[in-house]
């Protein structure tokens, strides 16, 4: 048997797999644990969906053996549930007091002192998502980490839907020449060609000579972009990513878009614009409905007044931005050009849950904050007919068990980027302001 793993109440309402994580180990749950998963059951949310989960999990569990003696799973590792090492004397002169944190850190505290006193002694580690936890446990002595099982991207190799390759200026002369680009030649050899994914080349030599190339999967050569260069309503791409963005939006053959970058570099406006267009005037579409997770910055603005519309009008404002810049220059109040656009719904995301959602146009804003299981309820509701754009940005995130490797939107973007049916860009450079790109660079 291996190293023993004391699990923190924040790993098993982030994956409530994370029973099975630790092969060839002894896992530990601490009995406070499990009254914090038992005051998060009856919540309407993802954590109440997860201490139910785990509820039912260790309930089965009991039909093998006792959980206070440990239980042998299926990888080797044993379940056990820590009834003694409650006391807090290893810890209390240094954290007096009482909480349940403390209490958990006292379990793994006892069990190490334990461990130490053993010819073959085990190492104890503290797995946590709380960050404040894992310092306390270090401050300990203790082993302590993070949980890692759940994260998409073990390092920070993300997916961003394009490369950029020096190559002889002769090939970008040829590539405007013949309007497409073999990919057999040796400079691309060490590259992963994905659907959908973009091809920025540079001259080696130092030249201002570049070309911008969308892969084409099916003749298995770089193409021109065909839809880039639209301007739609005024809007117009201001750089490589906005293009290969627009390329994407623009393309009715990829129902799955999904977008990443810092604040300003234009994701969600790009998504409205074409969904508007796609909708408003080329009429593909019944609907354009635009949503986003109610998670707030800061403080609880508490109970709204009014109908539904006015309730969530604090939370749907940044969509209405985006829309005033839109059609900025045309007369009317936005209230009142929104009216008059009939297909066009402004949703908080909690109304999607549960509908089939055919023949729209679903922009999915702030998606940085759901989590796998929420991204997979969105997207499994994407009916026939329907795109669906997921816009946010990973390391804006405003959940408590959620970070940039985690996150749902990080998550889909990995799982879907070797399928024809996603394409995926991530943006770079502000436009929002020169003061605004700079504050996203050094703030």
């Amino acid at each position: 048997m291996g190293d023993i793993y004391v699990l923190d109440t924040s790993v098993l309402l982030e994956d409530p797999n994370a029973l099975f994580a630790f092969p060839d180990s002894e896992v530990i749950i601490p009995t406070v644990v499990l009254e914090e998963i038992d005051s998060k059951k009856r919540l309407g949310n993802e954590l109440g969906r997860n201490a139910r989960y785990v509820s039912r999990t260790l309930d089965g569990l009991r039909k093998i053996g006792k959980l206070q003696d440990g239980v042998k799973l299926n990888n080797s590792s044993i379940l056990r549930i820590e009834l003694n090492h409650r006391h807090l004397e290893n810890v209390k002169d240094y954290f007096t007091e009482v909480n349940n944190d403390n209490r958990i850190l006292a379990v793994a505290m006892n069990l190490f002192k334990e461990e130490s006193e053993k010819k073959n002694a085990k190492n104890v580690t503290m797995v946590s998502k709380d960050v404040l936890v894992r310092v306390k446990a270090d401050t300990l002595g203790l082993s302590t980490q993070d949980y890692s099982a759940d994260k998409i991207i073990q390092n920070d190799g993300a997916y961003t839907g394009y490369n950029i390759v020096n190559v002889h200026p002769t090939l970008i002369d040829k590539f405007y020449i013949d309007q497409s680009l073999d990919i057999s030649y040796e400079v691309f050899s060490n590259y992963l060609f994905k659907p959908h994914s973009f091809f920025i080349l540079k001259d080696e030599l130092g030249s201002s000579k570049s070309a911008l190339a969308y892969y084409d999967s099916t003749l298995k050569k770089l193409k021109h972009l065909k839809l880039s260069e639209k301007d739609i309503w005024g809007i117009y791409p201001r750089n490589a990513q906005q293009k290969m963005a627009f390329e994407l939006l623009l393309n009715d053959d990829i129902p799955l878009v999904t977008m990443t970058g810092r604040a300003g570099t234009g994701k969600t406006l790009l998504a409205v614009v074409a969904g508007l267009f796609k909708t408003e005037e080329l009429g593909l579409y019944k609907k354009l409905l635009v949503a986003r997770p109610i998670v707030p910055m800061g403080k609880e603005l508490g109970f709204l007044p009014g109908d539904k519309e006015e309730k969530l009008r604090p939370w749907m404002q940044p969509i209405y931005d985006n829309l005033e810049f839109i059609f900025g220059s045309r007369e009317g109040s936005i209230d009142g050009i929104i009216a008059g656009l009939k297909r066009v719904q402004v949703e908080a995301l909690t109304f999607i849950r549960g509908r089939t959602i055919p023949n729209q146009f679903i922009i999915i804003d702030e998606a940085q904050n759901l989590t796998k299981h929420e991204i997979k309820t969105i997207v499994s509701r994407v009916g026939e007919g329907s795109k669906i754009v997921l816009v946010g940005d990973p390391e804006q995130i405003d959940h408590p068990y959620l970070d940039s490797r985690n996150n749902g939107l990080t998550y889909l973007i990995e799982k879907f980027k070797d399928y024809n049916e996603a394409g995926h860009v991530t943006f770079t450079k502000g436009e929002r302001s020169l003061l605004a790109q700079l504050a996203a660079e050094i703030l």
